[in-house]
């Protein structure tokens, strides 16, 4: 199969599972707040591991550069302007529904807007991780499925609590969520046309994930600290490292794709 084949697949792959991760929620009205964060953990591990024993080692691989380094600093700070974005207009719309109205309906739109920019971008991540090599894109894939489901899960919470029916909810949350392989078809574009294009999205990828990691993820297990959780935490983040180390070991030699 061709780079943009494997691209193309992964990106339905992790669109239709971000959906059906919400699926739960049609069918009553609470996920268990324990597999969440047994989730969550696991996509701890998963995502630092594809940092650390993927992402990284390929974007230094040339050396570590002044380049490379603002990189890993753009894919930080560009997740940190737009959750700024949604938080700013979450609480001035809060503060709005807090004179008369049932139901804070306009955090629908903000939400799904923020939430398309972010799906957008795990769709270049995709595209440019397997232009790098096949073993790249299915950690990245791989990584970007477990941190979705947990999110999309607390979005749809948000679509509900906006007023929306579970159904048109679902709907818009699939809406949302393909914006990723709209941006996996912008991504395999942006490689065949620009010769430095991986070298920007792979820095900018760890520098993403290491957001998600450490603003969205990690703060919300430190909510809960009684000693049974944060062991079964702590396992779950090691089951996660495992998952990555094993594809890298055993996944497809990391070659560059077709």
């Amino acid at each position: 199969m061709s780079t943009a084949t494997y691209a193309i697949i992964s990106v339905i792959i992790v669109s239709l599972v971000a959906v059906i991760g919400a699926i739960p929620l049609l069918l009553k009205k609470k996920v268990s707040k324990k597999l969440l964060l047994f989730l969550l953990s696991i996509s701890v591990g998963v995502i630092l591991s594809t940092v650390f024993m993927d992402f990284l080692p390929e974007a230094v691989s040339h050396g570590y550069t002044l380049g490379v380094a603002l990189n890993i600093l753009a894919g930080f700070l560009v997740l940190f302007v737009v959750e700024k974005f949604v938080h700013w207009h979450h609480s001035k719309k809060c503060a709005e529904t807090d004179h008369g109205h049932g139901h804070a309906y306009n955090l629908a739109p903000i939400n799904l807007i923020g939430d398309g920019v972010h799906n957008f971008i795990d769709g270049l991540v995709i595209a440019g991780s397997y232009a790098v090599n096949i073993s790249l894109g299915i950690t990245a894939t791989i990584s970007i499925i477990f941190h979705e489901v947990p999110q999309e899960i607390a979005d749809f919470g948000v679509l509900l609590y906006s007023g929306f029916s579970k159904k048109k909810a679902l709907f818009f949350n699939f809406l949302s969520a393909i914006t990723a392989i709209l941006g996996t078809v912008v991504g395999l574009i942006l490689v065949t046309k620009l010769h430095n294009f991986t070298q920007f999205i792979i820095p900018f990828a760890a520098g993403n994930f290491l957001y998600i990691a450490a603003s969205n993820l990690l703060p919300e297990l430190h909510r809960h600290c009684k000693l049974k959780d944060s062991l079964l935490h702590l396992l779950a983040i090691i089951i996660g490292i495992g998952i990555i180390v094993l594809v890298v070991l055993y996944g497809p030699a990391h070659g560059h794709g077709g």
